[in-house]
């Protein structure tokens, strides 16, 4: 007796013993009969060791036995067939995963290599794998990656399940478990986390070399465009340089603009032919950009003009990578206008000379002017700075008015900061006072007692001086 079992990588035969085993295959070949395993996934795959199956929540928890059905939950597992003869030997070997002693439901194993004597008298053995296109499929699945839970990040599953060859006649109740169709597609209790599908296929099995070559450039130089868009090295990374320029390198220093334009010119209108330049010295960097008015002029340049001669040089000539001058239209909206506004502006149907503009016209009724008054005035090093508005509007006499106001109000400002000492000059003359009063306190008082008594002195000769005049001077008066 024996089963097909068709999986997404492969089929497998399986042969089974069903003299030592009867409980087991029978539960097994009736369980493929209803199509119990469609859509199963291999939930565990270990590498070099073995391949588990048989579970349609696709988490290695569930699945029932055939009993189950036929007898009810009571009979959903049944015991072990363990026998010393049926070993893991060899490759292929098919035995039931159990949860413990006598619990074999419906999950299975197969093994990925020979001599796997740790599984002996644990499992139950009923059957192995034919040798032949089964042993590549066991590859296969031996060779697949898998998480840290031996998961396959491919999902490989049972696709069908026929049985070749059955010697036990079917219950009645099975007729009724049994589907008229094979079942496709995942079982309607499978929980497990979604991974790629079986029927994924790499895009190298499925395109030209060549084509997949080009797709893998492609999206190279995407990522590459996206990296120098972030740096700010080009404006955007969907922008595509120019169709009509090209770029002419390996100039003589002597060749000029005007040499280009001519030269060029022969194929079509050149609308610029520009030598690029030292910004310090005005040398020739020996590489130019030389721009058409039409693409087709462009290309027959390009492919005439390779690899000739001029002023002793031998030019090279390719169509330019350059968006330079694509800055421009980027940074006033031009092309971004059109779907979510402006960056300054905020809002759609903006773009950024509107902005510009209104900001000129809100601005356009004031002049603003700016003065250093501590430095117009002889002030400290410490800077202040006065803000005076004039409005178009307002007449001459109110302006010169308000000039004089603002210069009053600037004097005011620069003479209290004059006569306000700097908080270290405070410092210094708190500690020059405090030291004077310690030392020289005595000499200060005698030096005060000595100007009051000189005072007294000094004022009582004033007063016989004055008393003496005045009887000299009534005197004179008397004589005449």
């Amino acid at each position: 007796m024996s089963v097909l079992i068709v999986t997404s990588v492969g089929d497998l035969v399986v042969d089974l013993h069903t003299d030592q085993c009867p409980r087991t295959t029978y539960n097994f070949l009736k369980l493929c009969k209803m199509k119990y395993y469609n859509g199963c996934l291999f939930h565990k795959v270990a590498k070099d060791f073995v391949a588990q199956t048989g579970d349609p929540t696709g988490t290695g928890a569930g699945g029932n036995s055939v009993y189950k059905f036929l007898h009810g939950d009571q009979a959903r597992f049944f015991n072990d067939e363990i026998h010393p003869e049926l070993r893991h030997s060899k490759i292929g070997t098919v035995a039931m995963a159990s949860a413990g002693k006598n619990r074999n439901a419906s999950q299975f194993y197969i093994t990925l290599r020979d001599d796997v004597e740790y599984l002996d008298d644990k499992h139950t053995v009923f059957g192995v794998v034919a040798e032949g296109e089964g042993l590549d499929t066991l590859t296969k699945i031996n060779e697949s990656y898998v998480d840290a839970d031996g998961r396959p990040f491919k999902d490989i599953r049972i696709k069908h399940t026929y049985v070749l060859y059955d010697p036990d006649d079917d219950p009645a109740e099975l007729a009724e478990l049994v589907p008229p169709n094979s079942p496709i597609g995942k079982p309607i209790d499978e929980i497990a986390e979604e991974r790629l599908e079986d029927t994924w296929v790499p895009l190298d099995e499925t395109v030209d070399p060549a084509q997949l070559e080009e797709m893998i450039r492609s999206k190279e130089a995407h990522t590459n465009a996206m990296i120098l868009a972030s740096i700010g090295d080009i404006p955007d990374a969907e922008v595509k340089p120019p169709d009509n320029v090209l770029f002419v390198c390996q100039l003589n220093p002597v060749t000029q603009d005007e040499d280009l334009y001519t030269i060029f010119s022969r194929f079509g209108t050149v609308t610029s032919a520009e030598t690029i330049r030292d910004y310090k010295t005005g040398d020739s960097l020996c590489y130019a950009f030389v721009e058409f008015e039409a693409k087709e002029a462009c290309e027959r340049a390009h492919r005439d003009m390779n690899n000739c001669l001029i002023d002793d040089r031998r030019i090279q000539v390719d169509f330019s990578q350059s968006v330079s001058k694509l800055w421009r239209q980027f940074r006033q909206g031009t092309r971004n206008a059109s779907k979510d506004g402006c960056f300054k502006g905020h809002a759609p149907d903006y773009q950024a000379r509107d902005l510009d503009k209104g900001f000129e016209k809100k601005n356009k009724d004031r002049d603003y002017v700016l003065k250093d008054e501590n430095t117009q005035r002889g002030g400290s090093n410490r800077r202040s700075y006065d803000l005076v508005f004039d409005e178009d509007g307002a007449s001459a006499g109110n302006k010169q008015d308000r000039r004089n106001g603002d210069r009053r109000k600037a004097q005011k400002l620069g003479d209290w900061r004059s006569e306000v000492p700097h908080k270290r000059d405070r410092d210094r003359n708190n500690r020059e006072k405090l030291h004077t009063s310690k030392e020289g306190g005595r000499r200060r008082d005698d030096h005060i007692s000595y100007d009051r008594s000189s005072d007294r002195s000094y004022s009582r000769r004033n007063n016989r001086d004055y008393s003496g005049k005045q009887q000299s001077k009534s005197r004179r008066r008397d004589d005449f």
